[in-house]
C-alpha cells in the first residue's frame, strides 16, 4: 500500500515555513538592532537642557519640535481622516456596479500612495507657500500631510470595509435600520480595527516626515504664534542638527523621542481599536 505523505512535511511547505519564520526573524533583528542602536546613542545624551521651553544655539531644546510634531500630526489627520473614511464609504457603499469613476479613482489613490514624500513637498510648497500665500508655515504643512496619507487612509479604510460579513448589513436592514444607521451603527464600528491600522501607519509615515515639511512648514525651531507660522517638527529637528555636524549627541537623543511618539501613537491607537472591539462585543 503506497504511504501518503502528509501535506505538512513536503519540502515545499517546510521551505515556506522556515522562508517565513527567516524573513520574520530578519524583521524582528533589524527592529531590535534598529531600536537598540537608537537607545545606545540616544539615552546617554538626554539631558534638562534639551527640554527646555526656548531654542537656543546652546541647548538646541527639542520641546518646540516635539510640539509642532504633534500639532502637525493630529492637523493633518483632522484633514485626512474624514474624508478618507467617508470616500472610503462611497467606494464601497453608495457607488453602482459598472461605475466608470471607481476604478480611476482607486488608480489615483494607489498612485498617489507610492509618490515619494519630495513631490508632495514641492506640490505644497507651489499650492499653499506661494499659490495661496501661505508661506512656510504650520498650516502648510498640515495641508501636505494631510494630501500625502488620504489615498493611505482610504485604500486602507476601503479594504476594512469590504471585510466586514454582509450578514451584517443585510441583519440591520432586517431589523428595520436604514442605510445610514447601519453604516455607522454596524458597519463602521466593525470595520474600525483595520481602519485604525490605515490611521497608524499614516502617523508613523508622517511623524518621520522630513522632505515635505522643509519646503512647507519651514525650519523655524520655536512654537507657532499663528497657524501661518513657521515651524519645525522632530525629524526635522533631527535632520537640520545632523547636517550641521556639530550636534550629533543631540540628534540621537532627539531619535530617542521621536521613537517613544511612534510607539506612544501607535499604542494608544492599538488601545482605542480594543476598546472600541470590546465595546462593539458587549
Amino acid at each position: 500500500m503506497k504511504r501518503v505523505r502528509s501535506p505538512g512535511k513536503s519540502p515545499l511547505v517546510l521551505g515556506l515555513r522556515w522562508a517565513v519564520y527567516g524573513a520574520a526573524g530578519t524583521t524582528m533583528g533589524v527592529i531590535l538592532f534598529l531600536v537598540g542602536f537608537i537607545l545606545i546613542r540616544g539615552v546617554p545624551h538626554l539631558s534638562p537642557s534639551l527640554f527646555a521651553w526656548t531654542y537656543t544655539s546652546v541647548n538646541v531644546s527639542l520641546t518646540p519640535a516635539l510640539i509642532n510634531t504633534i500639532l502637525v500630526t493630529a492637523a493633518a489627520l483632522v484633514l485626512a481622516v474624514p474624508g478618507g473614511i467617508f470616500a472610503a464609504l462611497w467606494l464601497t457603499e453608495y457607488a453602482r456596479r459598472g461605475n466608470r469613476l471607481v476604478p480611476l479613482i482607486r488608480l489615483a489613490a494607489e498612485t498617489l500612495a507610492g509618490l515619494p514624500s519630495i513631490v508632495y513637498g514641492l506640490f505644497g510648497m507651489l499650492l499653499f507657500a506661494v499659490f495661496l500665500r501661505w508661506g512656510y508655515s504650520l498650516l502648510a504643512g498640515s495641508f501636505t500631510l494631510g494630501i500625502m496619507i488620504l489615498p493611505l487612509i482610504m485604500r486602507t479604510a476601503e479594504e476594512a470595509l469590504k471585510s466586514v460579513p454582509g450578514s451584517y448589513r443585510e441583519g440591520s436592514f432586517g431589523l428595520g435600520a436604514g442605510k445610514l444607521r447601519t453604516l455607522f451603527g454596524i458597519v463602521l464600528p466593525a470595520a474600525m480595527p483595520g481602519i485604525l491600522a490605515g490611521i497608524i501607519l499614516a502617523v508613523g509615515r508622517i511623524t518621520g516626515e522630513t522632505a515635505a515639511l522643509i519646503f512647507t512648514a519651514g525650519t523655524v525651531p520655536k512654537l507657532p504664534d499663528t497657524p501661518l507660522s513657521s515651524v519645525r517638527t522632530l525629524a526635522v529637528h533631527m535632520y537640520n542638527l545632523s547636517s550641521e555636524g556639530l550636534y550629533m549627541n543631540q540628534s540621537y537623543a532627539s531619535a530617542v523621542f521621536l521613537l517613544l511618539l511612534v510607539m506612544g501613537l501607535n499604542g494608544l491607537s492599538a488601545w482605542a481599536a480594543k476598546k472600541i472591539t470590546g465595546g462593539g462585543n458587549g
